[in-house]
């Protein structure tokens, strides 16, 4: 367990810019030393703003796009190509504009594909991929992702996480099916704690006024139940990316970056 960094940004378009650029390095230093990395993409607005701010950066192209694989640490379980899956704003906002391998693009079933409604089915085949892809020397049946990225929710959601609920309780399968989502759509695939803490960074993403709430929660570690974001860290390193506005309620004497 990595011990949490909080790092602050003025607001939440420098932040994207930012983050963006640190991920670009975090990429080309990882496929300098193995010739590939791995990194689990998140949705959302910051989530979705950092790949808008990836793809507009001139520093882009130094990212070798054919030996980067690209993971999901949770999508809405809807049809191929709807508009709320994370795989189609992902697309939107970067994916469709850089040369990258299909063959290492790991979506998350649609619920109009191979396993049709039976997202339970969906949730074994994505952990089925996830450990094929993993090594002898890697961490709960999932590659080492060299950076797994989360947005986190008011309510201190990461994935599709949530406070109380019994995916946030999965200690043993990597993937599971969320039933009953308290946001909307009800039926979502995710990742659990036990494949997100196999990762060697974890940089947990929250920007705007909304989540000022949950970041201060989550860092007073009340426990990964209650506010799921504070049971998500890195085996080496894990990293909160806040803009001024979701940094508000930190106590300054605990992170002085947040008043700043």
């Amino acid at each position: 367990m990595s011990t949490p960094q909080v790092v602050v940004h003025r607001d939440k378009e420098l932040m994207a810019e930012a983050a963006a650029a640190r991920l670009i390095t975090k990429i080309v230093d990882a496929q300098s030393a193995r010739g590939s990395a791995s990194i689990v993409l998140t949705g959302g607005r910051n989530g979705n703003g950092l790949l808008a701010a990836l793809a507009g950066s001139p520093a882009r192209d130094a990212v070798d796009w054919a030996h980067l694989d690209l993971w999901w640490g949770d999508e809405r379980f809807l049809p191929e190509g709807d508009a709320e899956r994370n795989l189609t704003q992902a697309r939107e906002a970067l994916l469709d504009a850089v040369p990258l391998d299909p063959a290492r693009v790991h979506a998350m079933p649609a619920s109009d594909g191979a396993y049709g409604s039976d997202v339970e089915a969906a949730a074994a085949a994505y952990a089925t991929e996830l450990a094929a892809a993993a090594g002898p020397e890697d961490h709960a049946r999932v590659p080492a992702f060299d950076v797994l990225m989360l947005g986190v929710g008011p309510d201190t959601h990461v994935a599709s996480l949530f406070p109380e609920h019994p995916a946030a309780r999965e200690s043993v399968l990597t993937v599971v099916g969320v039933h009953g989502s308290p946001k909307p759509p009800p039926l979502r695939i995710s990742l659990t704690f036990p494949a997100i803490r196999a990762a060697r960074e974890v940089w947990l993403l929250a920007g705007g006024e909304d989540k000022a709430g949950a970041v201060a929660l989550a860092l007073s570690s009340p426990g990964e139940v209650q506010a799921p974001a504070s049971g998500a860290y890195g085996r080496s390193r894990t990293l909160w990316l806040l803009d001024r506005a979701a940094a508000s309620k930190l106590p300054a004497d605990l992170y002085p970056a947040a008043s700043s």
